[in-house]
Parts: C-alpha cells; structure tokens; sequence
C-alpha cells in the first residue's frame, strides 16, 4: 500500500491571459479549478496507474471544504485530517506567463493535529510505502518529515522525499528510498547553476553520499538524471568507489507539446513507485527494475506536462512506448 502525505494541499486556479500587462485589467482566457499539492497529485495518478493508494492531508476553512469535495469527485481513496483555524490556501497559476505562479502559505497546522497524523501513520506496515511531498505551513518546523521518518525507523517502510531545502537536507540521514529535486532546487542545496544533465551528475552522487538511496533530479523538458547504487541495499561508507558502486542513467524527454506544467514532477514520482511496484512487464526488455522505473517516471512527468491535467494510465503507455 502507498500512503501520500500533503501538509499543505491547496485549491489550485490555473488560468491563461492572452497578451498578460502588469498594472491593467487582464481576464482569462481559459480557467481550470483542481485540488492541488504534491502527494495530492502523486495519488491522483498511482491511482490512473491502478496502484492502490491513500492520501493523507491537512484542510481548514471554505477552501478546506472544496479540496475535499474535489478529491471526492476524482475517486481517489483519502483521509482528511479537519484543521479548526485558518483556511486551505489558493494557488494562482497563470499558464499563459512561463508558469508564473503565486501561492499562499496555508493555515496553522497545531501539535495535536500533527498527533492526528501520527496515529494514521502507526498503521503503515512493513513493505508500505509513504510519500512525503511538498512545502509545509510556516507554523511546522523544517524537521517534520525528519521526525516523521525517525517515528518510522525500524518498521520496513520505503520512504520517498519530495521537497526542498532544509526539509529535504534534514531526511537523508534517515536514508530515504527515493528523493527527487529538481535541477534548480539541487543547485540552490549547493549553490551553483545546473544547466545540464551532465553537470546534475556530481551534486547528485553528493546526496547518495549524504544518504539517499535513489535519487531523481527532474528537469522539465531535458528530461532527468537518475543516480542509484549498484548494491542499494548495502551499507553507505565514505570511501565508496564512485566508478564501481553507483549507476548513472540520462535521459532526455520523450517529444511532446508542453500543455500544463503544474505535476510534472509529482508524475514523476508516482510513475517510478509504481514501476518499483508493478515490476517489469514480460513483453519489457528492461533488464533492471530501478531503470524500468526511471524509464516510467519519466514517461509520467511527460504525460502530464504534455496534458491539460495530470496523465492518464493510457497516456503514461504510449509515452513509455515511444520512448523505448
């Protein structure tokens, strides 16, 4: 089972402005209203992929209300967890701008909503896997998901890391299964500019060095840069070899006409659970099932930036056909 886990999901209000001037009246050309956030996004598409899946998130206010009520009308199994104060943020998204984007900061998340949480999360077994993704309300402290996988330790849970910062750097000595910036929020960890998949590489290895055990690093339509250890299973030392202990795999993004940005990435992330999960097909000449799983994150990511919403179980295939 995978469970997803949103602090801070939000109504998303994506518009395009045709010819968009700062200090004037502008209207829509087109509007589209979604539930967003990102282990909200990675549910939506485990569950267009057919893999089983809970969501577990935060909501408060109107705004709250109407999250909810969307997620009901996508079908997808969640568990909502009611904040008394505040409201659920919205999200302004404007298409039209090279996805200009402003976002709000979400209500008080309190110490015994947080202990709500933990109580749905004592029922994560092992084999489980849990998703922990996206930013996290200003009244929550940057270890949270640190915290989380500390409680968790022991308990044979795979766990996947999207984030950013110190909310990323705090997990890694908790050795997360998977966890995926992308290309600019690696640079800004290190403080330089990755342009390239190939200068992605040695920032990539760091995190492995740090801790995770898989890494993706997204980058839009240059597609992403997978790093990995041959032996993932094995103790991280110091002085491991570079050239004989990790796998590096690059690859550019299958063709397509970038429609809709918004969840690539979370697309990413749930294409690559589930091809860990669905284990390669007998018709697939992928030898490796971390590299069939790249290969169905990348797909994903596609599909979605290639879509109006987030991609279809149909649309992931004819991706991932076209690219082998």
């Amino acid at each position: 089972m995978v469970y997803t886990v949103t602090f801070n999901p939000s109504l998303d209000y994506i518009v395009t402005v045709d010819d968009f001037r700062l200090g004037l009246t502008n209207r829509t050309t087109t509007e589209l209203m979604l539930p967003g956030g990102k282990g909200l996004n990675v549910s939506t598409v485990l569950s267009n992929l057919g893999i089983e899946n809970s969501a577990i998130y935060f909501s408060a206010g109107f705004v709250g209300d109407e999250i909810t009520r969307k997620i009901k009308e996508t079908g997808i199994m969640a568990e909502e967890i009611k904040i008394e104060k505040g409201c659920s943020r919205i999200n302004l998204k404007l298409k039209s701008v090279e996805g200009t984007e402003i976002n709000g900061n979400g209500p008080e998340i309190t110490e015994s909503d947080v202990k709500e949480l933990y109580i749905k999360l004592d029922k994560l077994k092992e084999g489980d896997v849990l998703v922990l993704a996206g930013s996290i309300p200003s009244t929550l402290p940057e270890t949270i998901y640190s915290d989380i996988m500390e409680y968790l330790q022991g308990r044979g849970i795979r766990i996947v890391v999207d984030a950013t910062k110190e909310l990323l750097m705090n997990v890694l000595k908790y050795r997360p299964f998977l966890i995926k910036p992308n290309n600019q929020e690696l640079g800004e960890l290190f403080g330089v500019t990755l342009e390239t998949r190939e200068s992605v590489v040695p920032y990539a290895e760091k995190l492995l060095e740090m801790g995770a055990k898989n890494v993706i690093v997204s980058m839009a339509g240059d597609g992403a840069v997978f790093v990995t250890y041959k032996n993932p299973d094995g103790l991280i030392e110091k002085s491991f070899d570079k050239e004989s202990d990790i796998l590096v795999y690059m690859r550019e993004a299958p063709e397509g006409q970038l429609v809709n940005g918004v969840g690539a990435g979370d697309s990413m992330v749930a294409g690559f659970i589930a091809g860990i999960l669905m284990g390669i097909p007998e018709e697939d000449d992928t030898e490796d099932e971390l590299l069939y799983a790249f290969k169905m994150g990348l797909s994903a990511g596609s599909a979605s930036a290639y879509s109006e919403y987030l991609a279809t179980r149909e649309e992931i295939e004819r991706l991932y056909k076209d690219m082998q």
